[in-house]
């Protein structure tokens, strides 16, 4: 069995009525309702450039620190480079310190060693000094008794030539003796004639050494025995008179032409 639909009196009362075309929807009569999708597409587009800004400062950021990180590490190995060099710069100099003050070590050995020597030599010097002092001293004193040796000497010399003048011109006058130099200083020759009795011309001589305080005769001709001359220089030295001399030597000169 079949009924029909009928719709309730409640639906009924709320349906617009349908007789006219130009009557409002029913979606028209509800209240507008405003989602902003405009305004969340500017606030999505705002933050997408922010997004953008805060990637691309990162980004920057990140590069910053890297580079900064690199240049960091650069400076470091640079001065880990100049600390290294340091380091041998330091060593050299240190190698070159302890090298020095050897050398100076050893100089100053060197110079205690040096002073030492010195010290040791002014030592010996000053000993030989005074040891010398003493020997120009005694020298002194014997040249001192020399020279008044010397001047009694002179002095009784010239007494004895007081006498000798007298005897020597007697001699040359009527003996017949020249006396001339003999080339040398402080050297004498005596030369006798009238001794041969087949020659009165021929000549015997001979050479008187007055150099030293003990006179000698060096040369002679006729050639004499030694121990005749030794004799006759001995008497002249022990008196200083000079006849005994003269007579003597031309005693034996004469002696001589004979044989």
């Amino acid at each position: 069995m079949s009924t029909a639909f009928e719709p309730s009196l409640s639906t009924s009362t709320m349906r617009p009525p349908l007789s006219s075309a130009y009557a409002p929807s029913m979606a028209d009569s509800l209240p507008s309702i405003n989602f902003g999708f405009d305004e969340l597409r500017d606030r999505m587009a705002k933050f997408t450039v922010k997004f953008d800004n805060f990637i691309e400062q990162g980004r920057k950021r990140v590069l910053e620190e890297r580079n900064q990180f690199r240049m960091n590490v650069a400076e470091l190995q640079e001065d880990q480079r100049m600390k290294k060099k340091d380091i041998e710069i330091l060593s050299l100099k240190a190698s070159t310190h302890q090298q020095t003050l050897a050398k100076e070590a050893a100089e100053t050995n060197e110079m205690k060693s040096a002073i030492a020597s010195l010290t040791s030599q002014r030592d010996a010097h000053l000993a030989t000094r005074e040891e010398l002092k003493k020997q120009i001293a005694e020298t002194q004193k014997q040249i001192d008794a020399r020279l008044a040796a010397q001047r009694a000497h002179a002095q009784h010399i010239d007494s004895q030539s007081r006498f000798n003048i007298p005897e020597l011109d007697f001699w040359t006058s009527t003996l017949g003796l020249t006396v001339e130099g003999a080339g040398l200083n402080d050297r004498l020759k005596f030369i006798f004639t009238h001794i041969d009795d087949r020659d009165w011309t021929r000549e015997a001589w001979f050479e008187l050494n007055t150099s030293r305080r003990d006179y000698e005769i060096p040369y002679c001709k006729p050639k004499l025995e030694k121990e005749q001359i030794e004799r006759i220089v001995d008497q002249l030295n022990e008196t200083r008179d000079l006849r005994l001399l003269l007579k003597g030597m031309r005693e034996l000169f004469v002696e001589a032409m004979k044989g």
